[in-house]
């Protein structure tokens, strides 16, 4: 059997359809953690690393899910409490609770920014046909937040999509129209 000569042709044999059907099946990696009794995965290949729950440095005027700042070898990261970012509160820290230091694309700009996670769980591999879709109701998170959902046991875990998640452009937009609207309404002195 010979493979055709030309290059549209070639996309339609049989032997080359077939890896790139091969390499589209191939499982992708989730590190799954623990927020508020429900269990969330992140694309592993935004994670950079998993690190203690440090001392952290508050920012005046910053938005309301950012918690503060660490200093990461040298390096100033933002640090976002993923439970006031869902809406949920502010989250317990506590002797299992870590931040997961995730690398996010932003209009071509990488930011690295840590998140703040009761507990991480472990990396899952989930094949593409594993995903489904979200309910359209009843999600404890935003809709674009979520990339899909995937079962393990009797439980489904829900897969974020980091970008929306954690929109750079979107969180400090929420904090500067925090601080103009308590300032409005604070009284005069």
């Amino acid at each position: 059997m010979s493979l055709p000569s030309s290059p549209a042709s070639l996309e339609q044999h049989p032997l080359v359809s077939s890896t790139s059907a091969q390499e589209q099946s191939l499982p992708q990696q989730y590190l799954t953690f623990e927020l508020n009794e429900r269990r969330y995965a992140l694309d592993g290949l935004c994670v950079r690393e998993i690190i203690e729950y440090p001392q952290l440095t508050r920012v005046p005027m910053a938005a309301t899910c950012i918690h503060g700042v660490i200093n990461l070898r040298g390096a100033v990261v933002p640090v976002i409490d993923l439970s006031l970012r869902f809406g949920q509160g502010a989250s317990r820290i506590d002797k299992r609770t870590c931040i997961i230091i995730v690398e996010v694309t932003d209009d071509e700009d990488a930011h690295v920014l840590g998140i703040i996670v009761d507990a991480v769980s472990e990396v899952l591999e989930v094949a593409a046909s594993q995903v489904r879709p979200a309910p359209t109701f009843g999600n404890p998170v935003r809709a674009d937040f979520i990339h899909g959902m995937v079962r393990q046991g009797d439980e489904f875990i829900v897969l974020l999509t980091i970008e929306n998640t954690l929109a750079v452009a979107e969180i400090a937009a929420s904090g500067s129209t925090t601080h103009a609207r308590q300032a409005l309404e604070r009284p005069a002195r």
